[in-house]
């Protein structure tokens, strides 16, 4: 059975990477940047991709093309963003992609959980973005009520047999790391099972400082725990 889709439209691409190892666990793939996002977090490292008026980069019969030449090369196509559930095609575009053999991954910041709902019998993993503690979603991504909905989308992956992973960005400008320690607690005690953080690089926050003072506690409690690659940030 086809799972319901929120309308037919063609996906709107603003980008590919060819191939990535790290995107998709286990995988060989290509990803796919969707045009289009509701948040305005500060440290979004795609932020050409916010806009959702922007026209696409590659007409989907091209990114389709594309993927047509990649068989036997990659195994995955990674759908990522900004926020690939924000598109009306993402549905339709998952069922293309498969039917050419092709495993299937979503990134996502989970702001819309009945469309996650939709599509989760077309994916194979998913990354799950959660920003930080709820009570702090707002002022991270500008949209009240945003944490909410992110928690109830990870309830839904907790209730599927779709692999998934949660991962957090940190920065000590966006809350304290006694607050993040507070997270992984949470997240162990919602039974997540593979969290990752990613702590950016600008300001008082780094890598090293933060692994110890968290990976102790929680990551005995979820079964996998890592400290990423740090990335930039853009604070003001």
């Amino acid at each position: 059975m086809k799972p319901a889709s929120f309308h037919a439209a063609p996906l709107r691409v603003g980008g590919i990477t060819p191939l990535t190892t790290i995107d998709f666990p286990g995988r060989l793939s290509a990803v796919l940047y969707c045009q289009g996002c509701p948040w305005r977090c500060s440290y979004c490292h795609n932020p050409e991709l916010l806009d959702a008026s922007v026209p696409a980069g590659m007409d989907w019969p091209q990114v389709m093309a594309f993927l047509h030449k990649r068989r036997g090369l990659i195994d995955g196509v990674v759908f990522s963003g900004g926020e690939p559930t924000l598109q009306a095609g993402l549905p339709q575009a998952l069922e293309e992609v498969r039917a050419l053999g092709f495993a299937t991954a979503l990134h996502t910041g989970g702001m819309y959980p009945e469309r996650l709902a939709a599509v989760l019998p077309l994916l194979d993993w998913v990354g799950l973005d959660i920003k930080g503690p709820q009570h702090c979603y707002a002022d991270i991504t500008g949209v009240p009520g945003s944490g909410a909905r992110a928690f109830q989308s990870l309830a839904l992956l907790q209730a599927s047999s779709v692999a998934f992973e949660c991962r957090t960005t940190w920065h000590a400008g966006l809350y304290s790391a006694e607050e993040l320690q507070a997270l992984g607690d949470h997240l162990a005690g919602l039974g997540v099972r593979h969290w990752a953080v990613q702590v950016c690089t600008e300001g008082p926050a780094a890598p090293g400082d933060t692994a110890p003072a968290i990976a102790a506690p929680v990551g005995e409690r979820i079964p996998r725990f890592e400290v990423r690659g740090a990335q930039k940030s853009s604070f003001g």
